[in-house]
């Protein structure tokens, strides 16, 4: 065994993580830096192989049109699918549209429907969470996969433990959320007690635009508008 290899490849390893650390800073820099300057937005997440023709795409236009109707911008992942519904319908009402993108081996371009100064790029998909949650003062959940499904329960788990400010967390489309929702309350809840019977309260399932901004205007009432952490 080489333990003199060995070692020398495991110092490379460690020295480069070091100089990780910086290009994670200047990202959350660049994206605090660019983020700050834009104002109130809501989040949308969702698939990225969702097509055009499909309902979900035409209802996340029509969400994101009225939440920029509404006063809103709106920030996506940048990419195709949902990702671009919410940008047009942001788009299409002359309002902010922000694409957060990253750099992956498939499915993520960026669509055309992004201000074109608001087109922030990253490599890491941590920091780009970390942005996404700290400027956002409502998250909107489209049906998506597991990309999508991490960026819901990281939301609620940060909310839920109170390391970003509560906001909004509204997933459309009951046909495709209930069975998720109905587990989270029949096992997590009643069964397993995992959580607590609060935490159900933390999300709204919901089927129109209508609703989101009743969700969003009923909430920003009572509360202020401002980053989350």
């Amino acid at each position: 065994m080489n333990t003199g290899k060995s070692s020398k490849s495991w110092n490379t390893i460690k020295t480069n993580d070091s100089w990780a650390i910086f290009k994670m800073m200047g990202e959350l820099v660049k994206g605090f830096e660019q983020m700050s300057e834009i104002g109130p937005c809501v989040s949308i997440f969702g698939s990225a192989r969702t097509p055009k023709d499909h309902p979900y795409y035409k209802l996340t236009v029509n969400v994101a049109n009225e939440i920029a109707k509404h006063g809103y911008g709106v920030i996506t992942g940048g990419g195709p699918g949902i990702m671009e519904a919410g940008n047009k319908g942001a788009f299409e009402a002359g309002g902010t549209s922000v694409g957060l993108n990253i750099d992956l081996p498939f499915e993520q371009f960026d669509n055309k429907y992004i201000d074109r100064d608001k087109n922030i790029k990253f490599d890491y998909f941590f920091v780009r969470k970390v942005v996404f949650l700290k400027y956002s003062q409502g998250v909107v959940v489209m049906p998506g996969g597991f990309g999508t499904l991490d960026e819901l329960f990281e939301t609620v788990t940060l909310v839920q433990t109170g390391k970003v400010g509560a906001f909004p967390i509204i997933l459309v489309g009951t046909d495709f959320w209930s069975g998720l929702f109905d587990w989270i309350k029949n096992t997590l809840l009643e069964k397993f007690e995992n959580i607590s019977a609060s935490d159900l309260d933390l999300i709204h399932l919901v089927d129109t635009s209508e609703e989101v901004i009743e969700i969003l205007d009923s909430f920003y009432d009572e509360n202020n508008l401002s980053p989350n952490f």
